[in-house]
């Protein structure tokens, strides 16, 4: 993609010149934890916290209330604190859409205009650190470089009637990278928008406590295997079924976790935990757990906690998507089943507690170094920032 130079760069250049070389970062998101109990938007929270060590930015955010970091200057209004808080406690605006209630029109519709707002009286910044990429529709006209982040749902939401000539649109107008957070969404979204934007994949990083922790398993009965996920049908995808019989009568139990965010029925049989936070995950589950179970058939797009629990040193058994096989390495950091029979050896694989633990270092090690921490995350992105603002996006 050629990006002409134009009045823009070199008005970028000046304020970071009078900024001492920091770049001024707008950065937006729809998700941010209330607190360190929260679970919802966890990754956003160690993002900013890593953008905001790296000492090379002014860093604004405009996202749901939450505990920012020092270096980070919270620019929400009264108003727009209270409407976000609301909007999480809600489920979010990607979970409202996919509800179809009556909020699915009117709190997308208001979500956009607010940004547009925040677009409009925050001018006095380098370049835009965009999450969600429907919160680049009201970009105004203005020539600022943009970076772009996209998720899984984000993907599946660009089949909404005229929502990629409309983001089209909007990159005509900008220097952007999009910036999916796993590979294989590279294609797709090159394919919508690669003469209009450069699109770069980023790996979010991973907390140091995750690579901290010391598995201890148990020689004995009952093997604890984890669920971690929001309760949908297609997060949880044939869980239940295909872990009645393994599951109900056996020395094996089935620990869930997540928010219930559509009415499902439980079975007796599974452990169900309702939210945990990372904090409970990491002291409490992972460190006795033989793994983690994900049948998921939502549009992922690179799963946090799957890394997180590979970080910690556990295998996966994981449903064969996309995904999913970018992440697991079959038959050598975890296991990936396309059936019930593939997932039934799958457990009695893994059950053996040397091969577990031979799959287990070798999924820590491959996180280890395909992903780092956040600060490896935070590092990525200011490379990205730089080469928009000086008009070299070979990244």
């Amino acid at each position: 993609m050629n990006i002409d130079q134009s009045p823009g760069t070199s008005d970028a250049t000046s304020s970071l010149e009078e900024n001492n070389g920091a770049i001024r970062v707008l950065l937006l998101s729809t998700s941010y934890p209330r607190d360190t109990s929260d679970w919802r938007g966890v990754f956003m929270r160690h993002l900013v916290g890593a953008l905001g060590r790296a000492g090379e930015l002014k860093l604004s955010v405009w996202a749901p209330p939450g505990e920012l970091p020092a270096a980070a200057i919270p620019i929400m209004t009264p108003h727009e604190n209270a409407w976000l808080h609301q909007l999480m406690e809600a489920g979010g605006v990607s979970h409202l859409m996919r509800s179809r209630g009556k909020h699915a029109i009117s709190a997308p519709l208001k979500l956009i205009l607010m940004i547009r707002a925040v677009y409009r009286r925050h001018v006095d910044t380098d370049i835009y650190h965009i999450n969600w990429l429907q919160c680049a529709l009201p970009l105004p006209s203005n020539n600022k470089p943009a970076l772009i982040t996209v998720l899984g749902n984000d993907l599946k939401l660009l089949r909404l009637p005229f929502m990629k000539s409309l983001l089209r649109r909007v990159a005509k107008k900008h220097k952007a990278a999009i910036c999916p957070n796993a590979e294989w969404m590279h294609a797709p979204l090159h394919a919508a928008f690669g003469d209009v934007a450069k699109v770069i994949p980023v790996s979010f990083g991973i907390d140091p406590c995750w690579y901290a922790i010391q598995r201890h398993l148990s020689l004995e009965k009952p093997k604890h295997w984890l669920a971690v996920t929001r309760l949908t049908a297609d997060k949880l995808g044939p869980l239940f079924d295909w872990s009645r019989d393994l599951f109900s009568e056996s020395g094996r139990e089935l620990h869930l976790f997540g928010p219930m965010q559509e009415m499902i029925a439980v079975p007796p049989w599974v452990h169900y935990h309702g939210a945990v936070s990372p904090e409970q995950l990491a002291t409490k589950w992972f460190p006795s757990a033989q793994g983690l179970i994900t049948l998921s058939r939502h549009a992922e797009g690179r799963p946090q906690v799957m890394l997180e629990a590979m970080a910690a040193g556990l295998p996966i058994i994981a449903s064969h998507m996309p995904a999913h096989a970018t992440i697991v390495d079959d038959g050598n950091t975890g296991i990936l089943c396309e059936s019930y029979e593939d997932f039934q050896l799958a457990l009695k694989t893994l059950e053996d507690n040397t091969t577990n633990v031979r799959f287990g270092s070798a999924a820590r090690a491959w996180v280890s170094r395909e992903m780092g921490t956040w600060d490896d995350c935070a590092q990525r992105y200011i490379r990205i920032y730089r080469s928009l603002l000086r008009n070299d996006t070979s990244e």
